[in-house]
């Protein structure tokens, strides 16, 4: 029994228009019937009235669709789709030629990355020496444009990237997603309508994607030429006008739609040669005829804006549609623009009138290339900086090159910056400058302090570079159970609310990045379109080091020596303890090791440089209590081992820096040292210390690979011993580590590690999942739960209030 083979659908449906120029056509199906890959070819006879259908029909291989009458591009590329089977349908003019690998090369991007909806072809002139097609422009008023076209092309163009739109000339898409989103606008007729369906691709999220590669030639506008500039120029003008009405955001519409018509109207007069003063009395012409001869073109303007008005009842329906859908902002989407105030005419009159025009209506402001960015820190930005107030400082900095800061602290703030404002607001103050700001970095608990910010469509980059949870494991050590347990399960509440909302996410290290990828997926953000989006996840999570000042530390006097702590002059040995004592870390095995080393060198000196946090709402550490009874009951108090009370000024802790001669930190074996990133390792590499350190965080192992100091397992005093020892008496160790930190600090400069966080911020966008409620009413954060029950009972209290009186008690 013989089985009947069903030929499977093409992977590629090829959509083709014709209109009276059937010999053209040919040309370009002959071309296509000869690329090798499994496509069809549809070709679409726009109701030529010629011989178009018999010369068309004579062709093997081709489905030849008749139109009832001339649809346009837009309404016969709609109609060779109704009639297309494949998986990806391609659009190609009627006067190109592809390259043989043109389809293979763009099939196979859409087959690996599923948040790419369509892919732009490299398109250029017939004899390839000229450029027609590598990138996507957008002015403010409406107008795509193509960076480029007409420059002679001698190779390059060969970074594929997003764009906002593919020319029409030459683009592949997803056939479901194009019948999904309405296929191209029919009212469009012909000009601007791949502009409108890139444009609300990208809208719906749905990335363009320019792919090198993928290559065709093309006959530009040899379709519409027989036409007149006339009638391009009216299509121009009115689908410009009905792109921007339908796509930009309410408040973008609010500003633009009437200064672009009235550029329009300017536009139309500047190049159709009309007087623009012919019906103006007050300039002293008055014509009492009742006819004015103008051109076409100059009417072009008035024309369109009237067609555009005849079609606007129906194009509302399609914007609240539209708007109601889009998952990306204008904000996000305005990188993709490119220039969007590129006037695209060169003539003075017109010039002019573009200039009044953007300088009136705010256009400037509102398509501006730097983004207003809002860096927010709970702890004090003053002299007095510890580690989130210093990171969230430098990463202002790093931003405040390309964007307009504002740092906030949520604590106290009196830094004075020349380049962007330092101020301190609570929490619930912040709404100002959260309206204010395209995209809001943070840290802490922010999400959990203001709630409202989880529900604005801003862009969030979250900085996990802190795993809180994990430090409270140690911090609430010895503290009842009950209180332990809801201290940490607040923590992680309010980390889960913030891994829920996030768009970008930054962490220190490649242990921290794999650690919050479990976070992240265990809340359901590794999915589908995350992954999608880039399958390393970086375009979620990347790693933005602890970072250090280009410059090296300067020596402004001697701390250390100079008589503030007695006991310790020129032919001390120092180790440096930088920063807190706090409950994650290991003081006491410390002080043990330096009590055994003093047996041996009575010259060795231990400074703790910090006790007492700057900031007032962290609470106070309890290990530096056992390491002071240690050191005194071992006798080292103020002879071998000093705490310096208080706290270090930011810029002051380089000359003790510079004083000391080994950066020592210890840890405990706990899964905190695992995550960590200690930041005072850093400082010590700056000013080219020798390291010691516990083994087990991210710290040690590059400390150990590269060489700059030693490494020894957690809690064990005679390792240290000897390792301090080392580092401190062994000159060609000590050489060795020196050189080694230095050389290492240079690779890690803040202008360095925050390339992550800059890049983002070029293109700031929500992240590819965000189109799921930011959150939903049981992930109300616990901290957060009494605000909400609050708000379900004055809505229970109103609508009784409105109910009784009517309808009584039930």
């Amino acid at each position: 029994m013989s089985s009947v083979r069903v030929p499977s659908a093409p992977r590629v449906s090829v959509v083709v228009v014709n209109h009276r120029t059937a010999r053209l056509t040919l040309e370009c199906l002959t071309a296509l019937l000869e690329i090798d890959a499994d496509i069809e070819v549809i070709c679409v006879d726009n109701a030529s009235g010629d011989d178009s259908l018999e010369v068309l029909r004579g062709l093997p291989g081709v489905t030849v669709v008749a139109a009832p009458r001339n649809l346009g591009f837009a309404g016969g590329c709609n109609l060779g789709v109704r009639s297309a089977a494949g998986e990806f349908v391609a659009f190609l003019n009627n006067d190109a030629r592809p390259d043989p690998a043109w389809l293979d090369e763009a099939v196979g991007v859409l087959a690996a990355d599923s948040t790419i909806g369509c892919v732009a072809s490299k398109v250029l002139d017939w004899e390839g020496q000229r450029i027609d097609f590598v990138d996507a422009a957008m002015t403010w008023f409406g107008m795509g444009y193509k960076p480029g076209a007409g420059q002679p092309y001698a190779g390059g163009h060969d970074e594929a990237r997003d764009v906002l739109f593919a020319t029409g000339a030459a683009m592949v898409t997803r056939r479901r997603l194009f019948e999904d989103i309405g296929g191209f606008d029919e009212r469009f007729f012909m000009f601007y309508e791949d502009v409108d369906l890139g444009w609300r691709m990208n809208l719906l999220g749905h990335r363009v994607r320019y792919v090198p590669t993928s290559v065709v030639y093309h006959r530009h506008h040899a379709t519409v030429a027989p036409y007149g500039e006339h009638a391009e120029w009216f299509l121009l003008e009115r689908n410009a006008l009905m792109a921007l009405y339908k796509n930009v955001s309410d408040e973008t519409l609010a500003k633009v739609l009437a200064p672009a018509m009235a550029l329009s109207v300017r536009r139309a007069v500047a190049t159709g040669g009309a007087d623009p003063a012919i019906l103006d009395l007050e300039a002293g012409i008055g014509d009492p005829t009742e006819t004015l001869t103008v051109s076409k073109r100059s009417l072009t303007a008035p024309y369109a804006i009237s067609s555009f008005v005849d079609h606007l009842p129906s194009l509302a329906a399609t914007r609240r549609e539209l708007q109601a859908a889009r998952v990306c902002s204008d904000r996000e989407l305005r990188p993709l623009m490119r220039d969007a105030l590129e006037p695209a005419l060169p003539a003075p009159a017109y010039l002019e009138a573009h200039r009044v025009l953007v300088d009136l209506f705010g256009i400037d402001d509102l398509y501006a290339e730097r983004h207003r960015v809002l860096v927010v820190t709970g702890d004090p930005v003053t002299a007095k900086l510890a580690g989130p107030a210093i990171r969230a400082l430098h990463l202002a900095e790093a931003l405040a090159t390309e964007h307009d800061v504002r740092l906030v602290s949520t604590s106290h703030a009196d830094l004075q910056r020349d380049d962007f404002p330092v101020k301190s607001c609570a929490p619930g103050a912040l709404r100002d400058d959260v309206a204010w700001a395209d995209m809001v970095l943070f840290q802490g608990f922010l999400l959990a302090q203001a709630p409202w910010i989880a529900d604005t469509d801003k862009v969030l980059v979250v900085d996990l570079y802190d795993p809180m949870h994990l430090e409270q494991l140690e911090q609430t050590r010895g503290r009842e159970s009950g209180v332990r347990e809801r201290e940490i399960g607040s923590t992680l509440d309010v980390l889960t609310a913030q891994l829920r909302r996030g768009d970008f996410f930054l962490c220190s290290n490649e242990a921290q990045r794999h650690f919050w990828l479990g976070h992240l997926a265990a809340v359901g953000r590794v999915n589908a379109r995350t992954h999608d989006a880039d399958h390393s996840l970086r375009a979620l999570i990347d790693v933005v080091p602890f970072g250090l000042p280009s410059d090296p530390p300067v020596a402004t006097g001697s701390p250390l020596r100079g008589g503030a702590f007695p006991g310790i002059d020129s032919n001390s040995r120092v180790i440096l303890w930088g920063g807190g004592i706090y409950d994650w870390l290991d003081p006491v095995t410390l002080v043990r090791a330096v009590a055994l080393l003093a047996n041996r060198r009575d010259d060795v000196r231990l400074v703790f440089l910090g006790t007492d946090h700057p900031n007032p709402n962290v609470p106070e550490m309890q290990a530096h209590r056992p390491a002071r009874d240690v050191a005194t009951s071992l006798g080292l108090m103020d002879k071998y081992v000093f705490f310096n009370e208080g706290w270090v000024d930011y810029t002051e802790r380089q000359g003790y820096l510079l004083d000391a001669d080994v950066g020592v930190s210890t840890h405990l074996d706990t899964v905190e040292a695992t995550f960590s990133a200690r930041t005072r390792v850093l400082d010590y590499l700056w000013a080219g210390l020798p390291v010691v350190v516990s083994e087990g965080d991210s710290f040690a192992t590059l400390v150990k690979e590269r060489g700059a100091g030693l490494v020894v397992p957690p809690a064990d005093v005679d390792a240290l011993a000897d390792a301090l020892e080392t580092c401190l008496f062994d000159e060609d160790v000590a050489d060795h580590c020196r050189a080694a930190a230095t050389g290492l600090a240079g690779e890690l400069t803040w202008d360095l590690v925050s390339a992550p966080l800059v890049e983002f911020a070029r293109s700031p966008r929500r992240a590819p999942d965000a189109s799921r409620p930011a959150r939903a009413s049981a992930e109300v954060p616990a901290t957060d739960a009494w605000r909400e029950r609050a708000r379900r009972a004055r809505r229970a209290l109103g609508r009784a209030r409105r109910r009784l009186p009517r309808r009584g008690v039930r």
